[in-house]
């Protein structure tokens, strides 16, 4: 059969904007599923929503394809794109099947059935399944509407299919070097966040299944010959928390002919009980972690069931910097009940933990979490539609939170990356030039010394006014 996989994520950016770093990262799932189909003999295409020029674009491309089936990814925020995909695609021929799966079929099955449009919609993985429902939609045979997905030995699946997206993986920080590839080495996560729990473990299980280290080792050896990668990330949730796979990756990966610098996801306990585990993968090239410290509040870590300490969370910076290793900090601001005090207190904490980069989210309640039943049952979402799913620092995402004191918060946080010149740069300066009555244009990569010189040419005294840039820019040691 003919199958045309959609990807579509144009909610965060729209159409015709593929941007660059985490914008041009393939999309494991939909090259998973396209590699198994090629192996068994049917052809895959892709429609990727986001280097279109809008729906008309979209709709041509449908009414000249000859795919004989339709299969759409859909994350919760995307959930109105794809449905808008499904009607113009059953407009155009209304005998072509379309098949959901992804994320939010997979944790909200009964929400997505209310699309009379969709003909099978497949919950946790697809690899085996879809492959299944594909054969059999090619015999002739009826299929369920809603099908529960095989979980698939993962060494017995081929690589993911690179070539399904046109565009190549570029990195996200500046020392890494291009090209860049991203990789997953397992699927599944042990703890129970209540911010994401139990939605990971419906759709991969309670356990994490990891692809063994011959396998992944492979991977790296082709995509080496074939790109000439330089940089390369672990794409999974936590890489750290088996220590055994760790280390015989580490032992294996020395063998190689080649060592690049590489990022992985782990967590701030892990770092502090496993330091050894962390040496042995910064010997082989780690250059930058990605941290979940979430908050500087221990109250706050107990209510969303971190399982960490904010101790820990300093003590695991200073592992990571004594070591030489980046730290990309990702926190939360504007948890249910989270007080002024404790959101000062994640302030104060991202101060002193010094990291690289900066990434915080305003809390946003994502469906199939505790945290989002229990936003329901108090009246607190205000969530009225899939792309206020968006994990972004500028909509409100429940009630009770002091939004406006939160961007100080926000913007101050931010300034203590080392790479603080970053993507909030503009938007923080302007919302503070904006609360002081100063209107003027700012250019798109900042300096204080740029700054200085637009509001002096404005006709305003800076005396007075440059103390509150004082902390735009690296922290003070």
């Amino acid at each position: 059969m003919k199958i045309t996989l959609i990807y579509p994520g144009i909610t965060e950016s729209g159409f015709n904007n593929l941007k660059g770093n985490e914008g041009s990262w393939i999309n494991h799932g939909l090259c998973s599923l396209s590699a198994i189909l090629k192996k068994n003999g049917h052809k895959v295409s892709l429609i990727d929503l986001r280097i279109l020029s809008d729906w008309d674009h979209f709709a041509s491309l449908i009414k000249n394809s000859d795919a004989d089936l339709f299969g759409i990814t859909v994350m919760s925020v995307d959930l109105n794109a794809a449905n808008q995909c499904t009607e113009i695609i059953k407009k155009a021929n209304s005998k072509k099947p379309v098949v959901f799966g992804g994320a939010h079929p997979s944790i909200a099955p009964e929400d997505t059935l209310k699309n009379a449009y969709i003909d099978h919609v497949i919950c946790g993985e697809g690899e085996i399944t879809f492959l299944n429902l594909v054969n059999d939609l090619a015999l002739g045979h009826k299929s369920e509407r809603l099908i529960e997905g095989q979980r698939p030995e993962l060494d017995e699946l081929p690589f993911v299919d690179r070539e399904l997206f046109s565009a190549r993986e570029e990195p996200f920080v500046g020392f890494l070097k291009a090209p860049f590839v991203t990789i997953i080495a397992g699927r599944g996560c042990i703890y129970n966040c209540n911010y994401c729990q139990p939605a990971e473990k419906k759709i991969f299980g309670h356990k994490v299944r990891r692809r063994s280290v011959a396998n992944v080792i492979l991977e790296l050896k082709e995509l080496h010959l074939k790109l000439g990668f330089n940089s390369f990330m672990f794409h999974d949730d936590c890489l750290t928390e088996d220590k055994k796979w760790i280390e015989d990756f580490c032992a294996e990966y020395q063998k190689t002919s080649f060592k690049k610098q590489f990022v992985c996801q782990s967590r701030a306990d892990l770092v502090c009980k496993n330091r050894h585990l962390i040496k042995m993968l910064k010997d082989i090239g780690l250059d930058l972690m990605i941290i979940g410290f979430e908050s500087g509040s221990q109250r706050m870590l107990d209510f969303i069931g971190k399982g960490t300490r904010v101790e820990q969370n300093f003590e695991a910076a200073e592992i990571c910097h004594k070591l030489g290793i980046k730290i990309w900090a990702n926190y939360m601001l504007g948890l249910p009940g989270e007080t002024k005090e404790e959101q000062r207190m994640t302030l104060q904490m991202i101060k002193k933990i010094r990291p690289y980069h900066c990434s915080p989210a305003y809390y946003t309640p994502h469906p199939g979490s505790r945290l989002f039943d229990y936003c329901l049952e108090n009246d607190l979402s205000l969530i009225k539609k899939p792309e206020d799913y968006r994990r972004n620092t500028y909509e409100p995402k429940i009630k009770g939170i002091d939004y406006e004191y939160l961007k100080d918060i926000l913007y101050e946080s931010v300034s203590y990356g080392e790479d603080s010149s970053g993507r909030y740069g503009v938007k923080k300066v302007k919302y503070f030039l904006q609360k002081r009555g100063i209107s003027i244009k700012l250019p798109k990569i900042l300096s204080l010394n740029k700054v200085k010189d637009k509001i002096s040419s404005a006709g305003r005294d800076c005396k007075g006014k440059i103390h509150m840039f004082n902390w735009f820019g690296r922290p003070k040691k």
